[in-house]
């Protein structure tokens, strides 16, 4: 990544677009509205999480197959190892191969609710490097795995992360995607350490915009990722779901999104938190192509 040029803002970033699965029938017809606002972006793939804890799997496998059935987007489901066997791990993922989805985001996946560590399910996966293992046994995946520029909640050390990291990659990775960050240089710092580290797999940038600054403030907290003082004193004194909030919450996307894209990154990852107009916003702001889209009529009815 030629971090000692300034490259020209180029007219066709590559984006791949992040869901979670919805609760009830109004949040389905939601995430469907926004799936279609924001299919102009032509997106390389589109993935949805699980639950905390690994909860809400069968909205995610009935959402990715529609997705698969009604759409001409790739969708990517993603596995964790939390709450399954190895055998029900693997019979998810033959059903997921059979019905055409073969893109996998393989993740340890967080602790169940009140507990504070990691604990393998009986018969489990002992981790992410583990269950990539697990799924190249089944088929030919396109398996994508995570990345911390930040360090891992549970990190023991910048070689050992970037020892797993590895591991990773020979497992069968082959894209990386990062936590949500707001600090380019942090980035670039860490993109440079997995290259010494002989890991040559896409590092994709996962970018986050402040929907809501107390929200995302929580979700920084607890997954370690820092907020500078410089973007959050931009949000002081302004009330929360404002248009003024939006408008300092573009400024801030636009300015790392470009920031990023001047350096040479071709590829953003966006956490969208199922909604389209700050991501849409970015898009206009900073010039990129936007293409036509088939209507998703009758989705979510």
């Amino acid at each position: 990544m030629p971090r000692d040029q300034g490259l020209t803002p180029v007219a066709r970033i590559g984006v791949s677009l992040e869901f979670f699965p919805p609760k009830t029938a109004a949040m389905l017809a939601s995430l469907w509205k926004t799936l279609q606002a924001l299919l102009p972006l032509d997106p390389v793939f589109v993935s949805v999480t699980y639950g905390a804890g690994g909860t809400t799997r069968d909205r995610t496998h009935q959402v990715v197959k529609d997705i698969k059935r009604i759409t001409n987007v790739r969708p990517a489901a993603h596995l964790t190892c939390v709450g399954s066997s190895r055998a029900e791990i693997r019979d998810i993922a033959q059903n997921y191969f059979h019905d055409g989805v073969t893109h996998i985001v393989a993740l340890r996946g967080d602790p169940p609710e009140r507990t504070t560590k990691f604990k393998p399910y009986p018969g489990g996966y002992g981790g992410s490097v583990e269950l990539i293992e697990g799924l190249r046994e089944v088929a030919e995946f396109e398996i994508t795995a995570a990345a911390y520029p930040e360090g891992h909640p549970e990190s023991q050390g910048v070689q050992s992360d970037m020892e797993h990291l590895k591991r990773k990659c020979d497992a069968g990775a082959v894209r990386l995607i990062t936590q949500f960050f707001y600090n380019n240089d942090q980035f670039f710092r860490f993109y440079e350490r997995v290259r010494a580290c002989g890991i040559t797999v896409p590092i994709v940038p996962g970018i986050l915009p402040i929907t809501n600054f107390e929200q995302i403030a929580r979700f920084s907290a607890s997954c370690g990722s820092v907020i500078p003082k410089a973007i959050s004193e931009q949000f002081e004194g302004v009330p929360s779901g404002s248009s003024e909030a939006s408008k300092v919450a573009l400024d801030i996307a636009c300015e790392q999104c470009s920031g990023l894209i001047s350096q040479g990154v071709e590829e953003l990852h966006f956490y969208t938190l199922n909604r389209s107009d700050l991501i849409l916003g970015i898009w206009d702001s900073l010039g990129l192509k936007f293409t036509s889209s088939p209507s998703l009529v009758g989705v979510g009815s």
